[in-house]
């Protein structure tokens, strides 16, 4: 992490680990505290026998991490590499705006001669259904190329200058911040799965919302 946001390094090589698990839980805590956006670095695929030492109990805390990272009132952004799978591909689908080169390839673990069944398999469900991409990868593990996942919005876009694409994402993710940026996400996801009578209360509360601090002269 740098000293004017937290920078996260997430190695989808690595097995899943309580330090692994803090460290979200660090980057959450920094980004809440100072109002600053994440910016997580995601690249690497398990190799080997990736899950010997995986626990539920330890699978749970990593989910919980993630949904944490998906509910922060703070912009998340990823930048991605290579073949991603594991815990780096858990980490890019729980981002909000999502940078990949050309090289990546979204990888679904494969244990025993089955698909992983964590939560990256419902994320790639939920924010890509019914594209013949996802149901190839979460069925038979096969890789995404990275024009796939653009295709079927799994990253914003594919460059040839990381870099250069942060910078430009960092301009434009300042308009929304703070506790307004989760309610709108929050809103977003929940439109596919709920009524649009049972979402009215939620909309109207958070239209309320806005209007209030308009009146009271407080930015958004």
């Amino acid at each position: 992490m740098d000293n004017d946001r937290p920078v996260l390094k997430v190695d989808g090589r690595r097995p899943l680990s309580a330090d692994r698990i803090d460290a979200i839980g660090e980057a959450c805590d920094r980004a809440e505290a100072h109002g600053s956006r994440i910016v997580l670095h995601v690249s690497g695929a398990p190799e080997g026998p990736w899950a010997d030492d995986l626990t539920v109990s330890l699978v749970s805390k990593w989910e919980r991490a993630l949904r944490r990272l998906e509910r922060l009132p703070a912009a998340t952004v990823a930048v991605a590499d290579g073949d991603c799978g594991g815990l780096a591909l858990d980490a890019l689908l729980a981002t909000d705006y999502r940078i990949a080169t050309g090289s990546v390839r979204l990888v679904m673990p494969v244990r025993n001669g089955a698909t992983w069944p964590g939560m990256a398999l419902y994320r790639l469900g939920r924010q890509g259904a019914g594209a013949s991409a996802i149901r190839r990868a979460v069925l038979f593990g096969t890789p995404v190329e990275a024009a796939e996942a653009l295709a079927v919005q799994l990253v914003d876009e594919v460059v040839d200058d990381p870099a250069r694409a942060l910078e430009l994402a960092g301009e434009r993710l300042t308009a929304v911040a703070g506790s307004e940026l989760a309610i709108r996400r929050q809103l977003m996801l929940e439109a596919s799965t709920i009524g649009f009578e049972e979402a009215l209360g939620a909309h109207l509360a958070a239209c309320d919302r806005a209007l209030r601090r308009a009146a009271a002269g407080v930015a958004p």
